[in-house]
């Protein structure tokens, strides 16, 4: 059951990333979207679903919490920097978007603008920095204590925030060329396919920095395995640059895929571990040590039963019912 709920929180944090990537994909490239009416449209084609994205944020959080009581505090503790920094610019994003049309000029619109974007920049290096952290290992000792934060500023760290920033970046420009009217859709595509090669780049940094850091080399426990997961998630990089001309469709599923792929990757090779000590070995957290008893996972097996088909549904229902390119009249709040 340990192995389950483990499966489950990984499952929930890479759908988050899927779903809330390509809004905040979408957030980035409204720096590339000058003119009014196509911000305009860039937003509109992510209305429908922006709320909904973070409902999924907000279940794993609730699995960390209930499920694995132990990980979440030493987890938080150990990462908070970087849990402050992708929590600050969800919060932007969602505050930002819902603003930007109550004032009436151009300007305050722009302005605005701005903070999405740079709430989607920080959301994505924050999340980027969480996975790195947990692949990197933090100063975990005998008594639950983390000791210090700023193990969290290395060479590895950052290049991994860079690259997630260049992933959703990818991924944005993906959903917007499956979801806008043709002329845009294919300025957005050839956006896109120039952002793979950006995003090969950042992923190769990142991977560079990780085997010359004695720390992530001490974390990995399971090194093949992460070597696989990353050759597939450059696969699915190449994939969507070279779908993105004719076929859209293909490669928006390439890029949720090479979103989902590091979460799977971190829970994977760092496994049976949940969470790694740098300092001291034995104080390292197993996936078992960290999963709250029997009954409470059964009590709470119970209660998901019945909210799982109910998320799952009503994702899949917003899915349909907006389904195709937008004409102008999608419904959004803001």
């Amino acid at each position: 059951m340990e192995l389950a709920w483990y499966a489950l929180l990984g499952l929930f944090f890479a759908t988050y990333l899927v779903l809330g990537g390509y809004d905040y994909g979408v957030g980035v490239l409204l720096a590339r979207s000058g003119h009014p009416a196509l911000r305009r449209a860039v937003l509109n084609s992510v209305g429908p679903f922006f709320l909904g994205n973070e409902v999924w944020l907000v279940a794993a959080v609730g699995i960390l919490f209930g499920a694995f009581p132990m990980l979440e505090g030493e987890l938080l503790s150990g990462l908070y920097p970087a849990v402050v920094i992708a929590l600050t610019g969800v919060v932007l994003v969602t505050a930002a978007v819902q603003l930007r049309s109550r004032p009436a000029g151009d300007r305050a619109r722009t302005n605005w603008d701005h903070l999405v974007v740079a709430g989607s920049v920080l959301a994505a290096l924050g999340w980027g920095a969480v996975l790195a952290g947990l692949l990197q290992g933090v100063p975990l000792h005998r008594d639950g204590h983390v000791e210090g934060v700023t193990h969290l500023i290395t060479p590895f760290v950052a290049a991994c925030g860079l690259a997630l920033v260049g992933l959703v970046a990818v991924h944005g420009a993906a959903f917007l060329a499956l979801r806008l009217p043709a002329e845009p859709a294919q300025r957005y595509a050839r956006i896109g396919r120039r952002l793979v090669p950006v995003a090969l780049a950042a992923l190769a940094t990142a991977t560079a920095m990780g085997l010359l850091s004695e720390q992530v080399r001490h974390t990995v426990q399971q090194p093949a395995v992460a070597v696989l997961l990353l050759v597939v998630l450059v696969g699915a990089l190449v994939l969507a640059g070279g779908a993105f001309a004719r076929r859209p469709g293909a490669a928006f599923a390439a890029t949720s895929l090479a979103l989902a792929l590091p979460v799977l990757l971190v829970g994977a090779a760092t496994w049976p571990y949940a969470l790694v000590s740098t300092v001291d070995p034995v104080a390292s957290l197993t996936v078992t040590d960290a999963t709250a008893s029997g009954p409470t996972l059964r009590l709470l097996t119970w209660l998901l039963l019945p909210l799982l088909p109910a998320l799952l549904g009503f994702q899949m229902m917003c899915w349909w019912v907006f389904r195709g390119r937008i004409d102008g009249r999608a419904p959004v709040y803001w």
